[in-house]
């Protein structure tokens, strides 16, 4: 197809090669450009920022959603006594930890799907994708005789949510220039995580709402966590196909992404993002189930005739958190901010195990806020270390606002989403290691110190490889 330039967002100048200092935007059918160089300061301000922005804000929108679809079990689950469903505790942990597992696998292919696809092809298939879990838990928890198999099979479709980040993450990433990464990475992964809470906000008072006049089972209509967010993903499927751009110069392939697994930075910041990404979803997946098990009377609140649960306020404020990490990180550099998230955790960590034994909900609740609000910064931190580290690595000079050439950059958006999706297996770990403190010790104080010391580590590990004066990337503020 011939190339045809839209004039309401190309640039004047003639067209010439995307390096140049006035390369242009060419847009083809299908909502293709070429010659994107957010990097061209002069390309950025006449049209380039406008055209990111409108590509970002559908992207938070579907990921949003990814989010949402990803943690419905993490609240679904406390509700499912009360509907007639009777599980083990071990079991209950499955169906809470099996859509991170999933989700973090999945964003290994997600990663290599935006150049293929293009960024705006996969956000509509990616979205739509979000149906199939949706709809099917709608389907089975209806039904308290659903075999204990099919609950946790269609708790792993709700993985589909979370390999949406990848993709979304790596595909914004070519959009912005190095200077603005981690601001609009953060906002793109904090409008993402905020799906997390929402679903755990949204759920209970959906749920006891929609039973009113209706045959909801045990008074409520738990059915509804499923059917209600069908038209939500009906309309980011609308909106990318109709707002959102491919980028012909979005090219991760497969050469790229075996180089970034040869760097061993790669790994060290991968098990960073455990730690922070990670924990962040590993304990909002838990959070409501926590609350349910240590503090019963207070895992919901009447509010006229609907429940409210105080969990998503976790999520809530890690969620919010993460733009300041990024931003944070843009002018700090990431290495020192999450040293200190570290801390904080580690901190948090220590706090909750103390005021376990009182009995106080609300400074349970507090000690974790601290923590959720440190993984929030941490994760904006740490990812926004990321493209400085392989700039550094390549050789640039001034790793923290350069991106590099294009083969670093690929490399980059390459590592961004494989990092995303080790990080991510932090989701499922978490869940699992305290619910085998609760099944073996009969609580969760155990794991909990366990979790202080892995921050301490880490925290450690991030200031010996990126901030002590002789490491491979010294002086460069990462």
């Amino acid at each position: 197809m011939t190339p045809t330039s839209v004039a309401s967002e190309a640039l004047t100048s003639p067209p010439v090669d995307q390096h140049s200092s006035a390369a242009v935007l060419v847009h083809r059918p299908g909502r293709w450009i070429d010659n994107w160089n957010p990097e061209n300061k002069e390309q950025w301000e006449n049209g380039g920022k406008l055209i990111a922005a409108r590509n970002l804000k559908w992207s938070i929108f579907a990921e949003f959603l990814g989010f949402v679809v990803w943690q419905l079990w993490s609240i679904v689950v406390v509700s499912l006594p009360a509907a007639g469903f009777t599980f083990s505790t071990a079991e209950i942990f499955w169906l809470i930890s099996m859509p991170s597992l999933v989700g973090a696998t999945l964003r290994f292919p997600y990663t290599f799907l935006v150049p293929k696809f293009g960024g705006r092809n996969w956000t509509i298939i990616s979205a739509g994708l979000l149906l199939i879990p949706s709809i099917a838990l709608a389907i089975c928890v209806g039904n308290p005789d659903t075999p204990f198999g099919v609950m946790l099979f269609v708790a792993a479709l709700a993985g589909f949510g979370g390999g949406n980040f990848a993709s979304s993450m790596s595909n914004i990433t070519y959009f912005y220039p190095q200077a603005q990464k981690g601001y609009a990475l953060g906002l793109n992964a904090a409008g993402g995580n905020l799906g997390a809470s929402m679903a755990q906000l949204i759920v209970p008072i959906v749920i006891t709402l929609g039973a009113v006049g209706t045959l909801g089972v045990g008074g409520l209509n738990i059915t509804l966590a499923g059917w209600f967010w069908v038209p939500f993903i009906l309309v980011a499927m609308w909106g990318a196909w109709k707002y959102m751009d491919n980028l012909s110069s979005a090219k991760a392939d497969f050469a790229g992404s075996v180089a970034a697994l040869k760097e061993p930075h790669l790994w060290i910041l991968a098990v960073l993002y455990i730690g922070t990404f990670g924990s962040f979803i590993g304990f909002a997946s838990v959070f409501p189930k926590l609350i349910a098990d240590q503090f019963p009377d207070y895992s919901t609140f009447q509010v006229a005739s609907a429940s409210l649960s105080l969990a998503f306020i976790g999520a809530l404020v890690g969620s919010l958190a993460r733009p300041a990490g990024g931003r944070l990180a843009d002018r700090f550099g990431g290495a020192s901010v999450t040293v200190v998230a570290f801390g904080v955790m580690a901190v948090g960590a220590l706090i909750v195990t103390l005021v376990l034994p009182l009995g106080n909900f609300w400074a349970f609740l507090a000690s974790f806020v601290l923590i959720f609000v440190a993984t929030g910064i941490g994760n904006g931190s740490t990812y926004r270390m990321i493209p400085s580290v392989f700039s550094a690595r390549s050789g640039v000079a001034d790793a923290h606002v350069n991106s590099g050439d294009v083969n670093t950059q690929r490399k980059t958006a390459a590592a961004l989403g494989l990092i995303s999706a080790i990080g991510a297996y932090g989701g499922f770990i978490i869940p699992q290691v305290l619910g085998f403190s609760k099944t073996t010790t009969g609580d969760y104080t155990s794991a909990i110190y366990g979790f202080a010391v892995a921050y301490v580590v880490l925290m450690a590990v991030t200031a010996f490889v990126y901030m002590r004066r002789g490491s491979s990337v010294a002086g460069q503020r990462i």
